[in-house]
């Protein structure tokens, strides 16, 4: 019988042995690379004024995970977590809200209000949670049409807006370092030709500035914001992050990026430091556009 069942022992081990191991579809690490479980980070994370999720805009897992942090920071903090986004302009907080009051059906919504073309499978599953569980979801984008006015004029391009259109965006005028490293890196990207211009920094320092106005003008202290927008937003904290901390140093930031790697076992170097918090996934992930 002893025979018989070491054998058998045997057997399994290598059986086992020859099955490829798991392929996972993320790893999460820290800053510096080191292996982290998820209901760590989002033990870390509840205790946060604010936490920013800096996404690949087409990457399911990185949507996928951003519904699991939405869902978990609201099974800590309940009706104190406020939600917003990159993906909603300003000037669409209105019918966003009608839709998060129930004022108009879903279809008077998704119908009128300016979407990205991959809404319905990224980004409305976060806007149906704040809908279904009374919570206020904030659309901080500038409007994409003054954003490229600075793209085009620079700032000054924006003092002849009217004063309706000047509330959606951050107060003029609007504060600007040339010298932070995202902004200066942007004159010196490659591929994007006769697109990178003196003032295209300009047009993203816009956003991030009306996007960190109105995080704060709707952020209180005891809530959380959970902010979802492009990691470059919010890596190495700069960006919205950057003007956050000019205006407020006290908030209690934590942020999230996710990287894409041919190898999602360690961080690239490149890599380390962008994020409190890291999610590495894989370069051949399906893409949802």
């Amino acid at each position: 019988m002893k025979q018989g069942f070491f054998v058998f022992l045997i057997l399994s081990v290598f059986l086992f042995s020859s099955f490829k191991p798991d392929k996972p579809a993320y790893h999460l690490v820290t800053s510096d690379g080191k292996p982290v479980k998820y209901q760590k980070m989002t033990d870390d994370l509840k205790d946060a004024d604010m936490v920013f999720f800096g996404e690949l805009h087409n990457n399911p897992i990185a949507h996928w995970l951003e519904y699991e942090v939405t869902k978990s920071l609201y099974a800590s903090r309940g009706k104190d977590l406020i939600l917003g986004a990159e993906m909603l302009e300003a000037d669409n907080q209105l019918i966003l809200n009608e839709y998060l009051e129930k004022f108009i059906p879903v279809k008077h919504f998704e119908e009128e209000a300016r979407l990205w073309k991959n809404y319905k499978t990224d980004y409305k599953p976060l806007v149906d949670f704040a809908h279904d569980s009374g919570l206020v979801f904030v659309a901080d984008n500038i409007p994409r049409r003054y954003a490229s006015i600075v793209n085009k004029e620079g700032f000054k391009g924006l003092e002849k807006l009217s004063d309706e259109a000047k509330s959606y965006i951050h107060p003029l005028p609007v504060p600007y370092d040339p010298e932070v490293k995202c902004y200066k890196d942007m004159l010196s990207m490659k591929g994007m030709g006769t697109h990178i211009t003196p003032n295209f920094p300009k047009a993203q320092a816009v956003k991030d500035a009306t996007m960190a106005w109105f995080i704060y003008k709707n952020w209180k202290k005891g809530k959380i914001f959970l902010h979802y927008n492009g990691s470059y937003h919010s890596d190495r904290h700069q960006g919205i992050v950057w003007y956050l901390l000019k205006q407020d140093p006290s908030l209690h930031i934590k942020t999230i990026s996710v990287v894409s790697q041919k190898d999602i076992d360690t961080l690239n170097p490149a890599n380390k430091g962008l994020a409190d918090y890291i999610v590495i996934v894989p370069e051949d992930m399906t893409k949802t556009y």
